[in-house]
């Protein structure tokens, strides 16, 4: 019974294994067919700085144009823009202080 069980979870993670390699040959296909479009997608800038009494203080830092692929997954170094449009805050956190 366990030996059956196992050999249709080694069966499932290897379908899902070909699936998701599949996904992102088929990806990368249309990226490069529509000839690698980018874009660009406003991101506002944080920046966590830590005080001496312990508590962070919170700075704006500004806002900039961020570049994106128009595809599912990461191609060429960059994120998706739809990861990027869901994420436009980025938090940067320096080290703590000096005593």
């Amino acid at each position: 019974m366990m030996r059956r069980l196992g050999r249709w979870a080694l069966r499932g993670l290897l379908a899902i294994a070909i699936i998701s390699l599949a996904a992102f040959v088929v990806d990368f296909a249309v990226f490069k067919l529509r000839g690698s479009p980018h874009s660009t997608v406003a991101v506002s800038q944080f920046i966590e700085i830590p005080l001496k009494s312990g508590l962070p203080e919170y700075d704006f830092v500004g806002t900039t144009n961020v570049p994106c692929v128009v595809a599912l997954f990461p191609q060429g170094g960059e994120d998706p823009c739809w990861y990027v449009r869901r994420h436009q805050n980025q938090w940067e956190k320096l080290g703590t202080p000096a005593y």
